[in-house]
């Protein structure tokens, strides 16, 4: 403590505000939990134009039958990157910097608990971002071998498939090091008086979150160094000539891949949970319920992991087991979207931007869900499995699930982060733009993929042609509406309208549990422990 407060006092004396570093020193060494939260939300804002870019190089191949626009190979390298940028690099860093801002504001924390290797958790994400795009230009072409990584088709090809495992163990790394965090925070650092069942539902969807990915991460590192091995090194796990199982990969891998789907929503529950009651002015319809019901879906999550594999062979009885259970854990979110609906109802209700964002969720999520059902059926999943369908089903959850959550709460809790309202206005040209083109996009997909197209395939029969245009339109307006969110944003961080204390009028004190004033500028520097 002396040795920091010394080196604290030396950075002063060169001219540090307070002493602390400025400029781009202050960002590479912060522990400040605001600032490393909003270092992650930018992380994930330039990584989704980078994954929704390959997005729409995918979509416009797409446009028409034929190959117009890319080859094949590189066709498969868009989707498999797009895919695994887009979970790894924008939805779960999005979801560690609202937990850096909000979590020790919400349970009265000075900070989080482990401010180092909150920093540390942060600064090794760009380094696996790197390498997963660099991975494109290596000799040997980028991967083709898709977001999940399935052996055979990850055991050959060259460098740049190592270099994706390799940036895979260093995001799970990170997440593993913000989970441990995230669990420390809450459990010893909560506000005397603020019991768990206390907590704001955010904390509660956040806390659930981060033992999941304990839990789960670890055994995706494991499948991949697997891979590495099969690889590097003639070890035959998943290689059926040397005795091993590709199908083994798919049981490993998805131990950890359902969860982690819960991972990339619970979060968006709780954020939802948090902007209903705002603007229905009304508290949470059956609190405890939704903190059970997150818990349940959790636990549902780890015995439901082969319903991605019901083409593979598996007996009738592990078929039957994974489809009872599958459609079990609809019971639990369907809680969830009752008791949003029971919060709205006869709410006084006021449709800002955020809670646009939030009743789409509710409607979108929930479509989401009910294809979801359709999947789990294990004779229609036979049928749609690695279809459009599939495409539609889960870009319902995570586009108007999980993006249009994060979406949500950037412009509910903007005023906080930046002390600035933003342009309301442009927030609603935003949503509308978005939720329609979004529709336009991944709804003609349930029809492809009943009519039988395959996902991941570059072209495709002429009598796909119609949907797969108005899919494609749909993209590209979708893209370009984020281009208005970007400036929303920006306007609202070089000025605007000052946030008040009370930014959400009328919201009767729901607004956030432990009232934090607005800053006068984003970041409070922390005062030097002596």
């Amino acid at each position: 403590m002396a040795h920091d407060a010394a080196h604290a006092h030396d950075a002063g004396d060169h001219g540090g505000h307070h002493g602390h570093p400025t400029g781009i020193m202050r960002w590479l060494t912060t522990t400040n939990h605001k600032d490393i939260g909003s270092l992650y939300l930018w992380f994930a804002g330039i990584m989704f134009l980078v994954a929704g870019s390959m997005a729409l190089i995918i979509r416009a191949e797409l446009f028409q039958p034929g190959l117009q626009v890319v080859n094949p190979d590189f066709f498969n390298q868009m989707t498999t990157l797009h895919g695994l940028i887009m979970v790894f690099g924008v939805i779960m860093p999005a979801w560690a910097g609202f937990a850096n801002w909000q979590i020790p504001l919400m349970i009265g924390a000075p900070d989080m608990a482990f401010p180092r290797m909150n920093n540390w958790g942060f600064w090794v994400l760009p380094v696996a971002g790197a390498l997963l795009i660099i991975s494109l230009f290596m000799p040997g072409g980028g991967v083709a071998g898709g977001w999940t990584m399935y052996p055979p088709l990850f055991i050959q090809g060259g460098i740049s498939y190592d270099m994706t495992i390799f940036a895979v163990h260093i995001l799970g790394a990170s997440s593993i090091m913000g989970s441990i965090n995230i669990i420390t925070t809450i459990l010893n650092m909560r506000a005397p008086g603020m019991t768990l069942m206390k907590m704001p539902l955010f904390v509660w969807t956040w806390l659930i979150t981060a033992y999941l990915l304990i839990a789960t991460v670890p055994v995706l590192a494991g499948a991949v160094t697997m891979l590495l091995t099969d690889r590097n090194f003639d070890t035959h796990f998943f290689n059926a000539a040397g005795g091993g199982d590709p199908v083994m990969f798919q049981h490993i891998f998805w131990f950890f891949g359902h969860p982690e789907v819960y991972i990339l929503i619970l979060p968006a529950f709780g954020v939802v949970s948090q902007i209903i009651p705002t603007f229905a002015r009304k508290p949470l319809f059956g609190y405890a319920s939704m903190v059970y019901a997150t818990a349940s879906i959790a636990i549902l999550s780890f015995i439901v992991w082969a319903h991605h594999m019901f083409t593979v062979g598996m007996p009738a009885a592990a078929q039957l087991f994974f489809m009872y259970s599958t459609m079990l854990i609809a019971v639990p979110t369907g809680v969830k979207v009752f008791n949003w609906v029971a919060t709205m109802w006869k709410g006084s209700m006021t449709f800002e931007t955020p809670m646009l964002f939030s009743v789409a969720f509710v409607c979108l999520f929930t479509i989401g869900g009910f294809s979801g059902l359709v999947c789990a059926m294990t004779p229609v999943d036979i049928q749609i499995h690695d279809t459009y369908y599939v495409v539609a089903h889960f870009h319902y959850v995570l586009v108007s699930g999980a993006l249009f959550a994060i979406i949500a709460g950037v412009y509910y809790w903007l005023p906080k982060w930046t002390g600035h309202m933003y342009d309301e206005k442009l927030g609603k040209w935003h949503f509308w733009l978005s939720t329609i083109s979004m529709n336009i996009t991944f709804f003609p997909m349930h029809f492809l993929g009943l009519a039988g197209m395959p996902r991941r395939y570059a072209d495709y029969a002429l009598q796909f042609a119609e949907f797969n245009a108005i899919a494609s339109v749909g993209a590209f307006i979708f893209g370009a509406s984020q281009l208005i969110f970007l400036w929303v944003i920006l306007k609202a961080i070089r000025g605007g309208n000052k946030a008040t204390d009370q930014v959400w009028e009328g919201a009767e004190g729901l607004e956030w549990t432990v009232p934090s004033p607005a800053p006068y500028h984003t970041f409070e520097t922390a005062p030097v422990v002596k």
